[in-house]
């Protein structure tokens, strides 16, 4: 069947999202692949500080999401100097709350990864890791705006750019400071704050042609920073329930066997990669369903919602029956324990079916966020956690029903978020004035 223009739309901006969304997390993944050829200590080490980075950073992605929602319903009002402005306030607020951050969490950094189980040589190194990454923060956050600005205006094809020379740039930077310097773990810390501090560099170059070009001004605008954070503060809400789910069924595992444990971890992040894919067409329905809103053009904004939707289902469907083919001998490429493959070949089975309702789930959230609809996201999210609740409490009081039981929680989690974003999305309300 030929694509209509609105799927060359979706499709235009979502394959570029996914690249992205591929290509961010690679750091961590580098970092640890060339740290863990030194040792296990080094490896621990960065083991530990990635989880507090891990934990830190997603709680600004409003500094994204909430440009993203708000550039592009200004696009679409044809306000390209307003929506420079929303740019110009989210570098205001990194200006403003990146400095003071980093030097926290490096003054934090010893009891911060005590916390997360640092102990003697590993904690030695974790504190030099996290006391290193700190520099590399308020770029971080100058990053989360300029991608939020550039998606807002359809740019996505620039931040894969961007996002994939940093990578490749930390890449070889840091195969020369720790094995060609022997900086060890500094070196690897070093290699990755000099790329993020080198892509937001590139990314305020972008910003400030594109800025200059629509004569956004470059006071500050409380009533737009007021904006943001009223965005971030239910954003932060929302990520903290999303956070505190997976937390809690990882601790779930970790209570009923060692062996139950590995087959969590391994279906978990498994299933955390296909939920990349499934989010790049959370992209889209940012981006198209902010700016008909913005053009206040209902009807465009309901058309292109349903054909993501009709995407994401499809989508769904496919990565599901992948998942569930692969399962006899996927779990065989992270694992050799007899144990531990059979209880991952019975979660992924279960996970299969989970990524029909979480490409809703996602696509939704996409939408809603595309609508500034964050107080229903925040409320929604955190009502999906009290239906997994019940579960984890039936796997901790009966742990014979293990891993399948734990994953069919995740799977209601999911099925909840999914139907609650549906009962928003049938009705009018998301899509009353969002940007006023």
């Amino acid at each position: 069947m030929a694509l209509t223009e609105r799927d060359r739309r979706i499709v235009g901006l979502a394959v570029p999202a996914l690249g992205t969304l591929a290509v961010e997390p690679l750091y961590i993944l580098v970092d640890t692949a060339i740290v863990g050829r030194l040792g296990t200590v080094p490896l621990g080490g960065v083991a530990v500080a990635s989880v507090v980075i891990a934990a830190l950073l997603p709680v600004f992605n409003f500094l994204s999401y909430g440009t993203t929602a708000r550039v592009a319903f200004l696009t679409g009002r044809d306000d390209h100097r307003g929506a420079g402005a929303v740019a110009m306030q989210g570098l205001w607020l990194c200006a403003l709350v990146g400095v003071p951050l980093a030097v926290a969490v490096a003054a934090a950094a010893g009891p911060l990864v005590a916390l997360v189980g640092g102990e003697g040589g590993i904690a030695a190194a974790g504190r030099t890791y996290l006391r290193i990454s700190c520099v590399g923060i308020p770029a971080v956050l100058v990053a989360y705006v300029a991608h939020g600005y550039l998606r807002g205006v359809s740019a996505v094809r620039t931040t894969l750019v961007v996002a994939a020379v940093a990578n490749a740039v930390n890449v070889v930077v840091e195969l020369i400071f720790v094995y060609g310097f022997g900086w060890g773990v500094a070196g690897s810390a070093w290699s990755t704050v000099l790329a993020q501090i080198g892509a937001a560099a590139w990314f305020l170059l972008l910003l400030a042609r594109r800025l200059l070009a629509v004569e956004a001004g470059s006071r500050p605008v409380p009533a737009e920073i007021r904006r943001l954070l009223v965005a971030g503060r239910r954003l932060f809400f929302r990520t903290a329930a999303l956070f505190l789910a997976l937390a809690l069924a990882t601790a779930v595992a970790a209570r009923t066997d060692a062996a139950t444990l590995a087959g969590h971890q391994i279906t978990f992040q498994v299933h955390m990669f296909i939920a990349l894919v499934l989010d790049s067409l959370a992209i889209p329905g940012q981006i198209l369903v902010g700016r008909a809103l913005g053009a206040r053009d209902h009807v465009e904004a309901r058309a292109v919602s349903r054909r993501l939707l009709g995407w994401g289902v499809v989508a769904g469907l496919v990565v599901a029956t992948a998942l569930a083919a692969s399962s006899p001998w996927l779990p065989g490429v992270f694992s050799e324990d007899p144990a531990v493959l059979d209880r991952a070949r019975l979660a992924l089975l279960v996970a299969a079916v989970v990524q029909v309702p979480a490409a809703v789930a996602f696509v939704l959230d996409g939408i809603l966020i595309g609508a500034s609809d964050f107080r229903f996201l925040q409320w929604s999210t955190a009502a999906g956690l009290v239906v997994f609740v019940p579960f984890a409490a039936a796997v901790l009081a009966r742990p014979q029903l293990g891993i399948v039981g734990l994953w069919c929680g995740l799977l209601a989690w999911m099925a909840g978020r999914a139907a609650a974003n549906w009962a928003r999305y049938r009705g009018e309300t998301w899509m009353l004035s969002p940007g006023e």
